[in-house]
């Protein structure tokens, strides 16, 4: 596929734009009978068909060859960034742009925060990521999971509930994984024995974890229930106390 012509500043001669997706020559190669094409459109079929484009002729694509010309001229064009529906101002020569994508701060990309489905400017980025994203992280809970907590999450965090998640999430992966190494047994059958052991060792881990996880929740409802009883045991006490200033009255 060639450069839009929505791309360009000035209007573009009919003599540099490719007759199959009818865009401005990238790449351009010249066909045996005089046809110019983008190498991207050009190349599948003459590979799939042998002919021109055009049916002028029959040829292979190693007949085809490069309009180093051409080529040189187009790159003198000046072009808008491929970013500029997201805002980019920018125009530079077709041989300046990819120097140029490298270093614009409206690229597109994902925000890294897990969960987080965003898709930012570059610019933006450091920002949303420690700043405005709603799944950034908050800290570790200091509750007894030590589980990493989002911002989303702080207020209405719940160890059990996080600790559940978790331990779904790794059951998850590792079912993933499971599958993955079977459908590798399958291919590749003289590694079957060390793909099974992986997945006997993987299993055994999640195991590990879970009962480390369930350890962690059952300090937690016993510190609960201690705490409970302690509240209980104050309010008797004081409700005591009382009882004996009010005799001595």
């Amino acid at each position: 596929m060639g450069y839009d012509i929505e791309r360009f500043i000035n209007p573009v001669d009919d003599d540099f734009k490719c007759s199959i997706c009818l865009a401005v020559l990238e790449n351009p190669l010249a066909t045996p009978c005089g046809h110019v094409f983008c190498a991207n459109c050009v190349l599948p079929w003459v590979v799939d068909h042998s002919t021109c484009p055009l049916k002028c002729g029959k040829f292979s694509a190693k007949e085809l060859n490069n309009v180093l010309p051409l080529r040189n001229l187009i790159l003198k064009l000046d072009i808008r960034c491929d970013n500029f529906h997201r805002g980019c101002l920018k125009v530079c020569k077709i041989a300046m742009l990819d120097q140029h994508l490298e270093e614009c701060d409206r690229r597109p990309v994902k925000c890294t925060n897990k969960g987080c489905q965003k898709v930012l400017d570059t610019k933006d980025q450091l920002t949303h990521e420690t700043m405005d994203c709603e799944f950034r992280p908050a800290g570790v809970c200091d509750k007894g999971c030590g589980l990493p907590v989002p911002v989303k999450d702080a207020e209405e965090h719940s160890c059990v509930k996080a600790l559940l998640a978790h331990v779904a999430s790794i059951q998850v992966k590792l079912s993933s994984q499971e599958r993955n190494l079977k459908k590798n047994s399958a291919r590749h059958s003289k590694r079957e024995k060390s793909l099974l052991a992986q997945i006997a060792c993987f299993q055994n881990e999640i195991q590990m974890q879970a009962l480390r996880y369930q350890k962690k929740m059952n300090e937690c409802q016993a510190e609960i229930e201690y705490l409970s009883s302690l509240a209980t045991l104050e309010r008797r006490v004081s409700l005591l106390h009382g009882s004996v200033n009010g005799m001595h009255l």
